[in-house]
């Protein structure tokens, strides 16, 4: 069975191109969602195996769903501007961060370790 990855994302063109990637290499993909509530209720609905949170969605910023996501032990990757990595990382020190944008070898490898380490 594939993996889950979550993913919220609310520039368009992203969202559908990070989704396509993680199709592509055999995972399922919930979203793109470009909001908090459809992805906190997409989590409600099913756990993720793997969340890729935007920390600026369309209506406000991941930061709870990131921290609930955790807390619920989901691996989170946080992927953000260059000027948000290190203090998302001192917030999240359990997350990994990525720069956006990121090419897509450099994603997969990312989502790989990370769930490896799970």
């Amino acid at each position: 069975m594939a993996l889950r990855i979550l993913v919220a994302e609310d520039e368009f063109i992203t969202a559908f191109d990070l989704c396509d990637t993680f199709e592509e290499a055999g995972y399922e993909v919930e979203g793109p969602h470009a909001g908090i509530c459809s992805a906190m209720l997409a989590c409600q609905k099913e756990k993720p195996d793997l969340a890729l949170l935007d920390i600026e969605l369309a209506d406000g910023l991941s930061l709870e769903l990131a921290q609930k996501l955790l807390d619920d032990n989901v691996p989170v990757i946080l992927h953000s501007a260059r000027e948000d990595t290190g203090a998302l990382a001192a917030r999240f020190p359990q997350a990994t961060t990525l720069v956006k944008p990121c090419p897509p070898a450099q994603l997969l490898d990312t989502v790989s370790g990370v769930l490896t380490r799970v």
